[in-house]
């Protein structure tokens, strides 16, 4: 098979699933950069699903190296995720972009010659096609959590308390440097914003800590971590499913997959929370603090002097409430607010099966 079309029939592989890969020509180059051709062989013929080599090994290529080697090569390239558990044979899956091989080139923190050849494909892949993808269904991937305390009527908890409930089931968690804007400080265009806010659980954090990509952090650290993202001006983002904790994620308007492509091509890339920014008039003081905080564009000062907040806009995250010098920016409960999905729900709309 001639690499250029192995290159098509890989991108035609990965396709499927909750976050597929339309087609493009920057998703071809984005392959021939993260799949040698030997790689690309392997993985046009690996499931998406946990199985142990024992089972593998009829299904696969010949190769001159032995193939742990070559899923060793890959799982740290973040192809590859290998799970390992005491007293049972390796078990190996070809990850999908996200979480995996959009996320790990950028999870270490540094600024390498892939990263810098990667990263123009992926800007212009989101602008084709990826961008349109987060969008499908019309059921993003992820969700906005407020920040409770700037609740109108709260009782002043932090985000944190929100997925206690969650997090407390949890085993595990790691963090990762934000490929979003790692991609655009490769372009020589970040943000200046913190990097490594970027929480992974169980599994996936385990693998990633694993291969050097991520550094666990202990579960009571959380809550000091979220709100140094939220004081900086981040958004916090998790898995858009009633019940589920795999990521949280610590976004900017400017450089993330979701917010940034929410403003700029107008895509349904992200859920908002259940309330709505809101500007107690008369409290005003039109310091303009607001509308430099806020990563959507939803609050801005007219020309009565008095900060505005443009609903259907807002995503209800909280960031433009913590340096209201007066408190006249709250969150409130947001009109007609979507329920969020189950598990069932969300991949009913989401789950796209190989064509």
């Amino acid at each position: 098979m001639e690499h250029h079309d192995l290159y098509e029939k890989l991108a035609r592989y990965f396709d499927q699933g909750v976050i597929a890969s339309p087609q493009s020509p920057h998703l071809i180059e984005i392959l021939k950069i993260l799949f040698p051709p030997d790689e690309a062989a392997m993985a046009v013929k690996l499931p998406f699903t946990n199985v142990p080599l024992s089972q593998l090994k009829d299904t696969l290529p010949d190769s001159a190296e032995p193939l742990e080697t070559i899923f060793h090569r890959m799982s740290k390239r973040g192809t590859v995720c290998i799970t390992r558990k005491p007293g049972q044979e390796p078990e190996y899956r070809l990850l999908p972009p996200v979480v995996g091989w959009y996320e790990a080139p950028y999870a270490f923190g540094r600024n390498t010659d892939v990263n810098r050849k990667l990263a123009p494909h992926w800007i212009k892949y989101r602008d084709d096609a990826f961008g349109r993808e987060m969008a499908r269904g019309n059921m993003p991937p992820m969700r906005v959590i407020p920040v409770s305390r700037s609740i109108k009527d709260s009782t002043g908890v932090l985000p944190y308390e929100i997925i206690r409930p969650l997090l407390e089931k949890q085993s595990f968690c790691a963090v990762t440097h934000c490929s979003c804007r790692g991609i655009k400080q490769a372009m020589d265009d970040g943000c200046g914003l913190s990097l490594e806010t970027c929480f992974h659980f169980g599994s996936t954090g385990r693998y990633l800590a694993d291969e050097g990509m991520a550094r666990p952090v202990a579960l009571d650290e959380l809550p000091d971590m979220l709100l140094a993202a939220h004081r900086e001006g981040l958004v916090h983002t998790v898995d858009n499913m009633a019940g589920r904790l795999n990521t949280i994620c610590n976004c900017c308007g400017c450089c993330c997959i979701f917010l940034e492509t929410k403003n700029k091509l107008g895509f349904h890339t992200i859920s908002t929370s259940d309330y709505v920014a809101s500007v107690d008039s008369e409290a005003c003081a039109a310091c303009g603090l607001c509308e430099k905080r806020c990563p959507m564009h939803a609050v801005g000062l007219f020309e009565d002097s008095e900060a505005r907040v443009d609903e259907a806009r807002c995503i209800g995250c909280g960031v433009c409430t913590p340096t209201c010098p007066t408190g006249a920016v709250t969150l409130t409960p947001r009109l007609n607010a979507p329920p969020l999905p189950s598990m069932e729900q969300f991949l009913a709309a989401r789950y796209k099966p190989m064509g």
